[in-house]
């Protein structure tokens, strides 16, 4: 495909709807910031953690990128 698709996972577990969105709104924000930096014709699945409700912008950036750039090597 001449572009990448992307698919959000977010378990309930994590917290009530209103957590979920949130971690939700900050990962999209993060690919659509990005999305020249990743590959054409992938498609990937983003199954968050806890741990993104509290992380900071620029470390959830990095550590999103950085395992990005790691799977398409």
């Amino acid at each position: 495909m001449p572009y990448s698709r992307f698919g959000f996972s977010i378990k309930k577990e994590i917290g009530g709807a209103v957590v979920r969105n949130r971690i939700r709104r900050r990962v999209r924000e993060i690919v659509r910031l990005h999305r020249e930096e990743i590959g054409a014709g992938w498609d990937l699945v983003i199954h968050p953690k806890k741990v993104v409700v509290r992380a900071e912008f620029g470390v959830l950036t990095s550590e999103f990128l950085r395992a990005v750039k790691s799977g398409m090597a």
